[in-house]
């Protein structure tokens, strides 16, 4: 793996578990960033916790996945 590769994963994974976490606990967040206690604040939250759960899926999956791949060379198959 290399240290793009490496940082990549990091990232993703610390995007999923901080996004995780403003999913799961809107109110430790709220309190974190200092918002008010409404109902706007509060699904605001749940929406940009399940964003950042997704990009950080996305960004290591896509980062493991480009490591453990086998190169694909199209160069090997017949012409048409």
């Amino acid at each position: 793996m290399t240290t793009a590769n490496l940082v990549f994963t990091l990232a993703g994974a610390t995007a999923l578990i901080l996004g995780l976490v403003t999913l799961l606990r809107p109110s430790l967040i709220r309190r974190l960033i200092g918002a008010k206690d409404s109902e706007p604040a509060k699904y605001g939250l749940l929406i940009a916790g399940m964003m950042l759960a997704a990009f950080g899926l996305l960004l290591a999956g896509f980062a493991i996945g480009f490591t453990t791949a086998k190169p694909l060379d199209m160069n090997l198959g017949a012409s048409r």
